[in-house]
């Protein structure tokens, strides 16, 4: 209820910001009349600027009402092919994700993160906390592309590097899902990367494999290893919650006598930096030319388009859309990871 009564609250201080934005922007436009100075003309189209992302904010949350989108999210990145790049774009998508989650007034904690040898990130988990962060951040869930002129290439030739992005939400607050202590098998190791000598010296990292279903999940951030098992846990319950929907919208599509590709692994969206600069949505076509400031965290057009298309096919009963449906070209076996 704490969790549902503050989500209504962020609706509702939208909705003021917005009423208070329109309120300054129509004395702005008079005075303006009035006056005939170009700086109120400036102010006002500042205001005008606001007031539209502010209701962009507040459609978006009509997109928004599945089970789980009002909780947080788990977000767990991994390097695919490309090696040394393909570490180094997981980095520069943490990164990103990272400046749009606080620019959006969420909390970011990384939970887990494995170092490549060379340079970036094998993989990393963050917990993004916030009212429907969990809905938004959905969005993301796929395979992302990279092309660009490899700063590890003496040659200075291009690559692609892909990553993959996995997203479920933070259920820490859900007795739905319950795991059998012998379906668990429990491995402690030594951490690697930075941390302290606490850190690197003792067994406090945490991997659990639920032995049904084969998942496997991994935790070295913490000091000790009671708190990495409780993070690992926490984890392994939110991944099994979403396969257990993802296995619920199969049965529903069989039901419905249709086969569709749910995307699971897809390729959902190319950056590109060379020879061009331009990030490209597959799923719904989006594309913005400013690859530099999508890399600082302007990812919002895509999570929007995606959210509304996502929408339209809820309304219409296309089950293909419900996760973004892709074309032959997409799915293409050496793009998966």
């Amino acid at each position: 209820m704490t969790r549902e009564a503050g989500a209504i609250e962020e609706t509702l201080g939208r909705l003021r910001e917005l009423e208070r934005v329109i309120g300054d922007l129509e004395a702005t436009v008079e005075l303006a009349r009035e006056e005939e100075d170009d700086s109120l003309v400036r102010e006002g189209e500042a205001l005008l600027k606001q007031a539209g992302e502010t209701l962009d904010g507040l459609e978006i949350a009509t997109f928004l009402d599945g089970d789980y989108d009002d909780h947080s999210a788990i977000m767990t990145l991994h390097a695919g092919a490309g090696g040394t790049e393909a570490m180094d774009w997981v980095e520069m998508l943490a990164r990103m994700y990272t400046r749009w989650a606080e620019d959006q007034g969420f909390r970011v904690e990384v939970l887990d993160r494995l170092e490549g040898e060379e340079a970036g990130l094998k993989s990393v988990t963050m917990l993004i906390e916030g009212p429907y962060a969990y809905g938004l951040c959905s969005a993301e869930h796929g395979v992302h592309r990279l092309v660009r002129i490899s700063p590890f290439d003496s040659s200075g030739r291009r690559h692609t590097s892909f990553a993959s992005v996995d997203v479920v939400p933070d259920i820490k607050d859900d007795a739905d899902i319950e795991i059998d202590p012998e379906d668990l098998r429990v491995d402690t190791y030594r951490s690697s990367g930075a941390g302290g000598q606490h850190v690197n010296k003792t067994d406090s990292a945490v991997r659990l494999t639920h032995l049904p279903t084969g998942v496997v999940v991994t935790c070295q951030n913490e000091r000790s290893q009671h708190a990495n098992r409780e993070t690992a846990m926490r984890i392994l319950k939110s991944r099994l919650l979403k396969l257990r929907e993802e296995e619920r919208q199969k049965e529903l599509a069989v039901l419905r006598g249709e086969q569709h590709d749910i995307a699971w692994g897809s390729q959902i969206r190319s950056y590109v930096f060379q020879p061009y600069t331009l990030v490209k949505d597959h799923r719904t076509g989006e594309e913005v030319g400013d690859v530099g400031a999508v890399m600082n965290g302007r990812i919002t057009p895509f999570i929007k388009a995606y959210l509304a298309r996502k929408a339209a096919g809820r309304r219409a009963g296309t089950p293909g859309m419900a996760h973004g449906r892709s074309t032959p070209q997409e799915r293409d076996p050496a793009q998966r990871r």
